[in-house]
């Protein structure tokens, strides 16, 4: 009788990881050089799972999202977005990243401590400043979610991800979106913008680099929303969201040992201990007119702009 050999989405996608670096042009992503040339190398096989596992392990799938990510990557640069300094006057005290030791044990290959990217909606002051020009909010979005995976060291991997349905995930981060002060009655058209963007931005070029989403200082009238949008969600992807009324709740699912008390926790706020994304407050401030001079032509004055 005739054995069978059954190929998994991985080795399907391992195996058409040439072509596809070939057709991109481009061989990164997260961090990571993809490693065709050694089926050995586990971060390139920690990155081709999570491709696999977001489409539920159909290769196809992962190989379509694998193909545009990458084509993504080449344009947007985002590991260059990551060194990019922004303007402190429209991004300060929105994001950060930290590390807080994990309250439950560790998953196989997970390390102690978790890595956790607030997200801080309230400390905005301008919303056209910080939101109207979209393009520079996402690629500012773009720099902290790299900053987050680089906490998670990705190219330190040792432990092969699992299959698709077999086991967690140790290489992911939470994400806490915090809205304290935010009005939910008349939402800001350019947030809404902004909003609809990003998600669809990291739908589609980061999956499977979430555990779990906290919306904390949501108001409890929004909880109907919430609970309305979960049911648009397949079910592995709603059990990664929480909504929290209060954001001193947050302790409860995270631990107290290095929260900011804002959370319920013990620690010091975010701005003393988390990282952040570079920012200089002179960083797309207005620049100078330029310098004129006055010249005569025919009869007539004109200003006519002098070049440094």
């Amino acid at each position: 009788m005739a054995t069978v050999t059954v190929t998994s989405p991985l080795e399907v996608l391992r195996g058409q990881l040439p072509d596809l670096i070939a057709d991109a042009g481009y061989g990164e992503v997260y961090g990571v050089q993809l490693r065709a040339d050694d089926p050995a190398h586990v971060p390139t096989q920690v990155v081709l799972q999570k491709f696999v596992r977001a489409n539920a392990g159909d290769a196809a799938k992962a190989r379509e999202q694998l193909l545009a990510t990458l084509k993504w990557r080449k344009e947007f640069r985002p590991l260059e977005a990551r060194r990019e300094i922004f303007s402190g006057s429209r991004f300060r005290g929105l994001g950060y990243v930290a590390k807080i030791p994990r309250k439950d044990a560790a998953p196989e290959g997970g390390a102690e401590e978790e890595i956790v990217a607030f997200n801080i909606y309230g400390a905005v002051k301008d919303m056209q400043h910080t939101f109207g020009d979209l393009d520079g909010f996402l690629r500012w979005r773009v720099a902290l979610m790299e900053l987050t995976i680089e906490h998670l060291r990705l190219n330190d991997a040792t432990t092969p991800l699992p299959d698709y349905g077999t086991g967690p995930d140790p290489y992911q981060a939470v994400q806490v979106h915090d809205y304290l002060g935010v009005s939910f009655l008349r939402p800001d058209p350019n947030v809404r913008a902004a909003s609809k963007r990003a998600i669809a931005l990291f739908s589609a070029h980061y999956p499977e680099t979430v555990s779990r989403k906290f919306f904390v200082n949501v108001p409890a009238v929004m909880a109907w929303f919430f609970s309305a949008m979960t049911l648009l969600m397949s079910r592995e992807t709603a059990r990664k969201l929480a909504m929290l009324t209060y954001g001193s709740s947050l302790a409860s699912y995270l631990g107290t040992a290095a929260l900011p008390a804002v959370y319920g926790g013990e620690g010091p706020d975010l701005e003393a201990t988390a990282d952040a994304i570079a920012l200089d407050d002179a960083a797309l401030a207005p620049s100078p007119p330029p310098a004129e001079e006055v010249v005569a032509e025919e009869g007539k004055e004109e200003a006519v702009a002098v070049k440094a």
